[in-house]
């Protein structure tokens, strides 16, 4: 997939993705860019409102930092689940019409859920820093920031905000940005989840050192589709690798049901993010807890029977 960087800035520096702008193809040519034109002039923005000094001096005051990821790791629920508070998305539009998040990321971690994560995208995702922040307040789960990170000042925003992880995308990010992002992630004590897609971009993150959460997202990001198999692909072409390394595996996008929570975790994906399958329900909460039930069962009856 092609992921240009808006003009005149320069293309991404990774083999794969590299191709020269026309001047007559000055446009977005796929979601995921015309975010990511948008989002580098909403941080142009936000630096003007907030400048990095200001952010600097909001980080004393900041609720401390929980460990991500040692949550995951620890979590008496296998595989762990990162429930997703988020009203719309560019491909299905708004999702659950009364969106108190609060109130969701309250009953998701009575359902169970590990940690949470929370869209602050308010463009295409209908997200907040707010919802961040106030959710943060409200409950004691560690929170990731999920947005489309292109710049280390969204790093101190997302911390200043009551973050605790972040999100990095492979495909909208260079080499170089990548090795450097985690360092003043980790400065900030948050935890990196790098999200990947195809094996190209596996293989890039996998190519670093000190990495120790990987999504893999179902989504293809072309055509918005959802395969399972994309985690138990790219799990089995490198699980060794995966393994030898202690790395945690999240399979992201697509669970719906305890044999898909079963698949993804057979494939070696040791936490799950979950999030329009909980949201679209009445409650979000019970649908959570009815769920992590249901896959207990199933295990316990696939035990029994091997």
């Amino acid at each position: 997939m092609q992921i240009r960087r808006r003009p005149p800035n320069p293309t991404i520096a990774v083999e794969y993705l590299r191709y020269q702008i026309k001047a007559d193809d000055a446009a977005p040519q796929n979601i995921l860019e015309e975010i990511v034109w948008h989002k580098e002039t909403e941080v142009d923005q936000l630096r003007e409102a907030v400048p990095l000094v200001e952010l600097r001096k909001r980080m004393l005051t900041a609720p401390p930092v929980r460990n991500f990821l040692a949550a995951l790791q620890q979590s008496v629920t296998q595989p762990a689940v990162i429930a997703e508070v988020k009203k719309a998305s560019p491909s299905k539009g708004v999702i659950r019409e009364d969106f108190d998040p609060v109130a969701i990321a309250q009953a998701y971690e009575q359902g169970g859920a590990t940690c949470l994560s929370v869209l602050t995208d308010s463009k295409f995702f209908q997200g907040s820093f707010e919802y961040l922040a106030a959710i943060r307040a409200a409950t004691n789960l560690p929170l990731l920031c999920k947005d489309f990170i292109l710049y280390p000042y969204q790093m101190f925003y997302a911390r200043v905000h009551g973050a605790d992880a972040v999100l990095f995308i492979a495909a909208i990010l260079t080499d170089q940005d990548l090795p450097y992002f985690i360092k003043i992630a980790r400065s900030l004590g948050l935890t990196a989840l790098i999200e990947v897609h195809t094996q190209e971009e596996l293989d890039r993150v996998l190519a670093l050192e000190d990495i120790g959460l990987i999504g893999i997202n179902n989504r293809n990001l072309q055509d918005f589709s959802v395969d399972l198999h994309t985690t138990c692909t790219l799990l089995s072409n490198r699980n060794q690798q995966i393994r030898d390394r202690q790395i945690s595996i999240v399979s992201e996008s697509g669970l719906h049901t305890a044999a898909d929570l079963n698949q993804v975790s057979q494939a070696g994906a040791s936490a799950v993010l979950i999030g329009e399958s909980l949201i679209k329900q009445p409650d979000p909460g019970i649908a959570l807890a009815q769920l992590l039930g249901s896959f207990k069962a199933e295990t316990v009856a696939l035990n029994v029977n091997s």
